[in-house]
C-alpha cells in the first residue's frame, strides 16, 4: 500500500514533517505509558532506564526496522533505499544521544556522576554493540545470522542485567509512591492498551515516513542513510531526550544515564538484528567508514572522560560532546552524503552541486 498521493517534492516533504511528528507524538506516549508500567513493578530506576524505557524510547527505530524489513520482503520498498534509510536513522539516532543529548542533559544539570560500576556493566557494552555492528557489516550486508548475532546478544544481556538486578535492587519511598504509575492492576492493563495504540500508531507513520523519504532519495539522488542520520535519526532521539530531561528536572540521574545508554545498545542489538532476522539489510559504506566507527570513538571518549574525572561529568565535558556532534554532522554531509561504495564519491557530488 502506499501512501504517496503527489509526485511533487515540497508536498511530500511536508508530509513526511507531519508523519514524523504523529511518530514522535505516538512513541512518546507510548514511552510514558511503560515507564508506568515499570515503575508499578517496582523496578529499580537504572534498570529501568537500561531495559524497559531504553526499549520504549527505542520504539521509533525498532518500528521503522520492522516497516522497512516488512516492504523489503514484499518488494514495496527498494533494499538499498529501505536499508540505507533505516540504518542511518538507527546509528545517527545513537549519535546524537550519546554526543549532542547526554551533552544537553549534563549541562542542564550541572553535572552527573558515573559510577565505574555503572561503566563497566553499561557503557562497555554500549561501545562492544557498536563494534559489533561494524564486524558484522564489514561484507556490506546484515545477514539472517548477523542479525541473529545481534538480537542473540541483547537477549543475554538483559538476562545479565535482570539476575544482576534481582541481587541488588533496593526499592525506595519514591517508588513506592511514584503517582506516575498505574495505582492498580486495571489501570495498569489500561495503561497497557493505551501503549499497545501508540506503537500502532507509530508503525503506521514510520511506514509513511519511509515511503516518502524513498520518493526523496530517487528524486533528488541523495544518500537515503544521510537522510536517515539528518531526519529520522534526530526525530528518533526524541523521546530519549524529553525522557532524560524528566529524570534530570526530578532529579533522578539512573533514568537519564540508563536510557541514554541503554538506548544505544537497544537500538543496534533489536532494530538492526531484528530487522536484519527478518530481511537482510544492505549496508552503505558511510556507516562502516564513518559513523559506527565515530559512534565508538565518542563512546570511548566519554568512557575516557568519565573515567579520568572519577565519574564525573561536568559543563565543560558538556560543551565538548555536544560540539563533538556537530563535527559529526559537517564531516558526514560533506564527505559522505552518497551511499557509493566508491571512495570519494560523497565529495564529489557535493562539489557537483556546488
Amino acid at each position: 500500500m502506499s501512501f504517496l498521493q503527489s509526485d511533487s517534492l515540497a508536498v511530500n516533504v511536508v508530509l513526511g514533517l507531519v508523519a514524523m511528528a504523529v511518530l514522535v507524538l505516538s512513541s512518546d506516549q507510548a514511552v510514558k505509558r511503560l515507564e508506568g508500567l515499570a515503575a508499578y513493578f517496582h523496578l529499580s530506576t537504572t534498570f529501568m532506564g537500561m531495559t524497559v524505557v531504553a526499549l520504549a524510547t527505542s520504539i521509533p527505530e525498532i518500528s521503522a526496522h520492522l516497516t522497512a524489513s516488512v516492504g523489503i520482503l514484499r518488494g514495496s520498498l527498494d533494499r538499498e533505499i529501505a536499508s540505507a534509510v533505516v540504518l542511518g536513522a538507527n546509528i545517527g539516532s545513537d549519535v546524537v544521544q550519546q554526543t549532542f543529548i547526554l551533552g544537553l542533559v549534563v549541562f542542564l544539570a550541572g553535572s552527573l556522576y558515573f559510577r565505574r560500576y555503572f561503566m563497566f556493566k553499561s557503557m562497555l557494552p554500549m561501545i562492544g554493540s557498536t563494534i559489533l555492528c561494524i564486524v558484522l557489516g564489514l561484507d556490506q550486508e546484515y545477514s539472517r545470522w548477523d542479525g541473529l548475532i545481534l538480537f542473540g546478544t541483547f537477549l543475554a544481556y538483559t538476562y545479565y542485567l535482570y539476575i544482576d538486578e534481582r541481587k541488588h535492587f533496593r526499592q525506595d519511598a519514591a517508588q513506592e509512591e511514584d503517582s506516575d504509575a498505574p495505582q492498580s492492576g486495571r489501570e495498569a492493563a489500561l495503561w497497557a492498551l493505551i501503549a499497545l495504540a501508540s506503537m500502532a500508531l507509530t508503525v503506521l507513520s514510520a511506514q509513511i515516513v519511509l515511503q516518502i523519504t524513498e520518493f526523496i532519495v530517487k528524486v533528488t539522488g541523495i544518500g537515503g542513510s544521510l537522510i536517515g542520520v539528518l531526519t529520522l535519526g534526530v526525530a528518533s532521539a526524541l523521546p530519549e531526550l524529553t525522557t532524560a530531561i524528566s529524570g534530570v528536572r526530578n532529579r533522578e540521574h539512573g533514568i537519564p544515564l540508563g536510557t541514554l545508554i541503554g538506548s544505544n545498545i537497544t537500538n543496534p542489538l533489536v532494530a538492526i538484528g531484528g530487522g536484519a532476522l527478518v530481511s537482510t539489510y544492505w549496508v552503505p559504506r558511510p556507516l562502516v567508514v564513518w559513523d559506527l566507527p565515530w559512534e565508538t570513538l565518542t563512546g570511548l571518549a566519554l568512557f575516557a572522560i568519565a573515567w579520568f574525572r572519577k565519574g564525573k561529568l561536568g559543563r565543560g565535558g558538556a560543551i565538548y560532546l555536544m560540539s563533538l556532534y556537530f563535527v559529526y554532522l559537517f564531516i558526514r554531509a560533506w564527505l559522505f552524503s552518497s551511499d557509493s561504495y566508491e571512495p570519494g564519491a560523497g565529495l564529489l557530488q557535493m562539489l557537483g552541486w556546488l
